[in-house]
């Protein structure tokens, strides 16, 4: 059945941002699911923000770094694999930002499941593929590294 014929079809909206600094990416190490994964900083966007805001946001909370936004990088569609734990299949927008950090507060709580926030090079997180949290995070660094830079005028609210 599809769409059109009844079946409600919702995407979890998701934003991340590519931190890069000194030519190393500021990731996320979390545990989901009992594994530890890798991760930019990501999350879902929440009613009544931007996608601007909640990609300022979720990076402050789960890395305590403030950054610049600087270029929108990318937008990808994925369906994740049913794990088994009673959710089922899963379908994400994800919205992938650059940004430039500005400044840490190493006194802030990261958020729940954050172990750590940590600098890696893009040729450290490529061998850790394993260990990504899904196929969205190496994507959004091959199109940043690739140069795919817009404006963040193509990441509009309007109200």
């Amino acid at each position: 059945m599809s769409y059109r014929e009844g079946r409600f079809w919702q995407p979890d909206v998701t934003v991340a941002t590519v931190v890069v600094d000194g030519g190393r990416l500021l990731m996320v190490e979390e545990t989901v699911g009992g594994r530890r994964v890798l991760n930019q900083p990501a999350g879902h966007l929440e009613p009544d923000e931007s996608l601007l805001e909640a990609a300022l946001r979720e990076t402050r909370e789960e890395t305590g770094w403030d950054v610049r936004l600087a270029a929108f990088v990318g937008a990808y569609q994925w369906t994740a694999p049913d794990h088994g734990d009673g959710r089922g299949v899963r379908h994400y927008l994800r919205f992938a930002f650059a940004a430039e950090p500005l400044g840490h507060d190493p006194s802030r709580p990261l958020d729940e499941g954050i172990v750590r926030a940590l600098w890696m090079t893009p040729g450290e997180l490529d061998a850790a593929r394993a260990r990504h949290r899904s196929p969205l995070v190496w994507r959004a660094v091959a199109d940043y590294l690739a140069g795919r830079r817009y404006p963040l005028s193509l990441a509009q609210q309007l109200t």
